[in-house]
């Protein structure tokens, strides 16, 4: 489990394409201060498991399956990506509850800049727009975010200067493709209701 709370922004240092999959090496000095082969770092929102490290780079295999379904397959050498290691039971969650398990993926439509925030807008696939919901929570390339504005396609999300500048949400520009995590929260209740 993660918070979308980033710990730091890392830069892929390597793609070793196998198959269908790929294997990353991401440079990240803060989360391989203690990192260990098997644990789960997440990079852009998607959870992965380490597999070595060496200094401050760690490698990951990336299936098939997560590069369809998120935002990974397009990383290229150089590419920031944010990262965060799974959070310990001692913890403070400092955002919300993040799984690592991407819902899907979305672009980014609108960018205003503003004195003090930015405002952002992303479109919303079909498929998610009935978990998001004005004031909730959502993960947008594994940061923990509070939805400003939504409407049937599309949502709006205020930043912070801290948020720019500590992610990779400062240099996302319109276009851009970013991984989108719904509130587990509801789909549970969602399912649960359907069932009764």
């Amino acid at each position: 489990m993660f918070t979308g709370i980033i710990e730091e922004k890392g830069d892929v240092v390597a793609i070793e394409r196998q198959g269908g999959g790929a294997r990353l090496s991401v440079r990240g000095p803060v989360v391989t201060s203690d990192a260990k082969h098997g644990d789960s770092i997440a990079v852009n929102g998607v959870c992965l498991t380490v597999v070595t490290v060496d200094d401050d780079v760690f490698t990951v295999d990336v299936m098939k399956e997560s590069l369809d379904r998120s935002s990974l397959g397009g990383l290229t050498e150089g590419s920031a990506v944010n990262l965060e290691r799974a959070v310990r039971a001692d913890q403070r969650l400092g955002g919300h509850i993040v799984q690592g398990h991407v819902d899907g993926t979305a672009v980014l439509l609108s960018r205003e800049p503003g004195d003090n925030w930015d405002n952002l807008r992303f479109s919303l696939p079909e498929t998610l727009a009935g978990y998001v919901a004005e004031k909730g929570s959502i993960a947008v390339d594994g940061i923990s975010l509070t939805v400003t504005t939504v409407d049937d396609d599309s949502f709006g999300v205020s930043l912070i200067p801290t948020t720019l500048k500590l992610t990779t949400m400062g240099e996302r520009q319109v276009g851009d493709v970013v991984n989108l995590e719904v509130d587990v929260i509801a789909k549970y209740v969602e399912r649960l209701v359907s069932r009764s």
